[in-house]
């Protein structure tokens, strides 16, 4: 609904009263899901340029020049549909942000996921949210043959009866197929794929509104067909090869009132409609027909001298398709029914809603939760800790998850997932994309700022661990209500530290999403931004996915640091929250960066891991697991500042990485990493241990020894997970 003011702004800018399909067309882009009307004004802050930026935000993705190739990448959410109904829920977030990467004229060739769910150890509902999510992202990718390749998954109980579920696609296109909004008057508008019906019509309004009756609201969700998305992407790529199509554009969020009034207003034009003409599955009001958000629905803009080429492709597929009117020169959008006048308004009103002010202050949880220390603590515990850590729901193996997932198909995966910190897709022979999806609810709690700039790091440090240069992002920011002056606060430090990085970095943002009013009875979701980083390596040799191997030796690189607030180790074992969360020194990160850059480029590691979730403990045990093989540390030879022994292996302090390298490269990595030691902020590396064919990990402090079996650890990272599944 509008508020008051915006009603009188509408009004003002009509000069008249507006009729009620105005009023249903300018609430649904007006939404907070489609208008950005909180956001914008911050979105402002982020770097969008860089070398291989061709278009940023403002588009249905982002682009960016590769040779001659154009890889295309967008973000989107179905958080709310998926807590209502999490399988059809999660599928057509998969089929939404599909749609969006076609809408360029690009073939979609991966998919990444970002999932948040409650406690799933203790609350059977979380569980079944995880089941369904999971199995519809996966049914519906594997049916139109798009590979899933990475994501990440995050349990925290602030998610308890709810879930957020993020989807990010990969796409690709010839440089000289890009198809950008333009169009000329009697231009003709087509609507192609699936009749428009009654599900979803409200879904973009339940965003907005507190989840209390799932049941209540079911019919309100989306129905998925994967099937007719096959056939769309297919047809929409030879309509594409035949240059029979202007502009593209997707049926989301909004519905026909939104993709009309975004599209016309981009266009700098008008249209002419007739609802008479689309096809429909049920007997609707104007209205209805206006903001439905039925899935697997394709707008194109076609010159009339190609619509017979257009209708034989389609045909072809048997896609049903209408012509809905033409485009018009005077900027309206001219809506008819059986040719009788309905409604006449400027696409600008409609697209362009005022922007919301909101006011931010500072929650007082936020100088409230101090510094704290677990009560209780004992060294000889340290391999217990380790082992219920890495059992630990959000650290432990997603194998569950992605062996629902067809990530083969399309022949271009080089790295799958779960075995990596980042996937890589073939682009060309020479050229190769690394993905990943990052977030840290936990961290971002604590502290906002620093928070989302470490989620930014994190997903940088994923990239760079198989090889490759982080060279754009893009995010998704998902909050409580803007309306609540504390949860913006939480929102503009998250964007802050984003753009702050990313600026630093010289990391472009080339597109992204918001997503507010993320709340449940219980309250507001904690501020979770997630960012997708892509990379580029510009040789197959210079890929990193070799396993360590008996005999290498163990080098770390970075500082750890007592900074234990958010760590999977104080909220998982301890159940405390302390407020040192990890910071981000931007120099330092930099030259680490630049380090493990030209470490890479002189091929002289074998493989590489990030430290992040769990620490240095997690890192070096998922290395061994990964390899099958046990190791040899020395903790007394990892550079820290830390003053507790728990710290040193539990901290989730950044700029940290753990590389296996053979001996005969140990001097050049030495050598390498010594250029980088000079001065007052130059990075710390150690030869820390090395691996061996042993069935356990050792870590020896002082005069003190910690074993951990490899059995163990294998099977308490491996188990949980399916263990607990079992009985969703």
């Amino acid at each position: 609904m509008l508020s008051n003011e915006e009603l009188e702004y509408l009004k003002h800018k009509l000069g008249r009263e507006p009729n009620s399909l105005e009023l249903s067309m300018v609430e649904a882009e007006w939404s907070e899901h489609c208008s950005y009307k909180s956001s914008k004004p911050y979105l402002k802050a982020f770097n969008t340029q860089g070398k291989y930026v061709l278009i940023g935000p403002g588009y249905d993705a982002g682009v960016l020049a590769i040779d001659d190739m154009l890889i295309t990448v967008h973000i989107e959410s179905h958080n709310h549909p998926s807590a209502v109904e999490p399988y059809g829920g999660a599928a057509t977030g998969v089929g939404g942000v599909i749609r969006d990467i076609l809408s360029m004229g690009s073939r979609p060739i991966a998919l990444l996921n970002g999932l948040r769910f409650g406690d799933i150890e203790k609350d059977s509902s979380a569980r079944w949210l995880f089941k369904h999510v999971v199995r519809g992202i996966a049914d519906y990718g594997n049916c139109i043959g798009v590979p899933t390749v990475a994501g990440e998954v995050e349990f925290d109980n602030s998610f308890d009866n709810y879930c957020l579920v993020d989807v990010a696609c990969i796409g690709l296109i010839d440089k000289d197929k890009l198809v950008l909004m333009q169009a000329d008057a009697k231009d003709l508008i087509i609507i192609a794929g699936n009749s428009t019906g009654k599900d979803g019509i409200h879904g973009a309004s339940f965003a907005s509104k507190v989840l209390d009756d799932a049941d209540s609201n079911r019919s309100a969700v989306q129905i998925p067909d994967p099937f007719m998305g096959k056939l769309l992407i297919d047809a929409t790529m030879e309509c594409v090869n035949a240059r029979c199509v202007k502009a593209i554009k997707d049926l989301g969020g909004g519905g026909l009132a939104c993709c009309l009034s975004e599209l016309a207003d981009k266009l700098g034009k008008g249209m002419s409609i007739d609802l008479a003409n689309l096809h429909l599955r049920e007997h609707m009001s104007v209205e209805e027909i206006m903001i439905s958000e039925s899935q697997e629905r394709m707008l194109y803009i076609v010159e009339p001298s190609r619509l017979s080429t257009f209708k034989e492709i389609m045909d072809k597929y048997e896609i049903p398709y209408s012509i809905l009117g033409y485009v018009t020169d005077d900027g309206y959008l001219d809506i008819k029914y059986d040719g009788r006048k309905i409604a006449k308004i400027k696409a600008s009103i409609v697209a362009n809603a005022p922007i919301a002010k909101r006011k931010a202050r500072k929650p007082k949880y936020l100088e409230e939760i101090p510094v704290r220390e677990p009560d209780g603590y004992n060294e000889g515990n340290i391999a217990e800790y380790l082992l219920s850590l890495l059992s630990d729901p959000s650290i432990a193996s997603k194998e569950w998850v992605y062996r629902q997932y067809d990530h083969e198909v399309g022949l271009r995966t080089v790295i799958k997932p779960g075995y990596h910190d980042a996937a890589v897709i073939r682009l060309s022979d020479n050229k190769f994309l690394a993905v990943k999806l990052d977030g840290n609810s936990k961290h971002c709690y604590l502290d906002p700022y620093n928070g989302a700039m470490g989620c930014f790091a994190e997903a940088c440090r994923n990239v760079i661990a198989v090889g490759a240069e982080p060279i754009a992002m893009v995010d998704h920011l998902q909050f409580g209500s803007p309306e609540d002056e504390h949860v913006f606060y939480t929102f503009v430090e998250s964007v802050k530290g984003l753009a702050d990085y990313g600026r630093y970095m010289q990391i472009p943002c080339v597109g992204g999403k918001v997503s507010f009013y993320n709340e449940t009875k219980y309250g507001a979701i904690k501020p979770t931004p997630v960012v997708c980083i892509l990379g580029l390596i510009d040789s197959y040799s210079k890929i990193v996915k070799d396993r360590a191997k008996d005999g290498d030796m163990l080098v770390i690189v970075g500082l750890t640091k007592d900074e234990m607030g958010g760590s999977e180790y104080y909220e998982y074992i301890h159940k405390i929250q302390s407020s040192n969360v990890p910071r981000v020194d931007l120099e330092y990160d930099k030259a680490v960066m630049h380090a493990m850059l030209e470490l890479i480029d002189g091929r002289v590691v074998r493989a590489i891991h990030d430290c992040s979730k769990g620490g240095f403990g997690v890192a070096l045990a998922e290395m061994c697991i990964n390899s099958s093989i046990g190791a040899y540390v020395n903790l007394d030879r990892i550079p820290n500042t830390c003053s507790r022994l728990d710290n040193l292996i539990f901290s989730e302090s950044h700029s940290r990485f753990l590389i296996a390298v053979s001996k005969d490269n140990l001097s050049r990595v030495e050598y390498t990493l010594s250029k980088y030691s000079k001065g007052n902020n130059g990075i710390h590396y150690s030869v820390i241990g090395y691996f061996n064919s042993s069935d356990s990990i050792v870590l020896e402090h002082g005069s003190s020894t910690i074993g951990l079996s490899l059995d163990k650890a294998i099977d308490a990272y491996s188990s949980n997970i399916p263990r607990l599944m079992d009985h969703a």
